[in-house]
């Protein structure tokens, strides 16, 4: 579901993850029409270094 959401609306991923402040650059980086192709890249490769540090602290017996 995160994915959809990293490619339809890639700045309001940002803020299911935890970083608003990347979220409010990603939102205006989509606002143009170039824009929303980096913007979307950008949003999918956060997301899967988002789910990588969730699986590492998940094997070293972290919760966050």
């Amino acid at each position: 579901m995160r994915l959809l959401l990293a490619i339809v609306l890639p700045w309001f991923q940002f803020f299911t993850i935890g970083r608003p402040f990347a979220g409010i650059i990603c939102l205006l980086l989509q606002l143009t029409v170039i824009g929303w192709i980096p913007a979307a890249i950008w949003s999918v490769y956060a997301l899967s270094q988002y789910t990588t540090d969730k699986k590492i602290a998940r094997a070293m017996g972290n919760s966050r």
